[in-house]
């Protein structure tokens, strides 16, 4: 099971998969010049829904499919620091494509 967490540091913002830095996924859409950012419905917040899905589906296509409403459910609602299991990103999956 993966974990992946997110974190606003004096350094800025850190996503990891595991430990290690999540590729942001521009190759599937650049919806943000910014980067990822979360807590609230926009751009930023948009790319982190869909590189955590595309990492965890490895499904590109139903990522993008499923990323705006991911963002607006889950990532518009993320604390400062936060942490999510593969297991709830299937929950959210599940609620979001219901």
């Amino acid at each position: 099971m993966k974990t992946y967490r997110g974190d606003r540091t004096i350094d800025g913002i850190a996503v990891t998969v595991d430990g290690k830095p999540l590729p942001q996924r521009t190759d599937i859409a650049k919806l943000s010049s910014d980067g990822f950012e979360w807590s609230y419905e926009g751009q930023a917040p948009a790319q982190l829904a869909l590189a955590l899905l595309a990492d965890h589906l490895g499904d590109d296509r139903r990522a993008y499919a499923l990323h705006d409403q991911f963002m607006r459910d889950v990532v518009a609602n993320f604390a400062n620091e936060w942490e999510m299991t593969s297991d709830d990103i299937a929950a959210a999956i599940h609620r979001v494509a219901a």
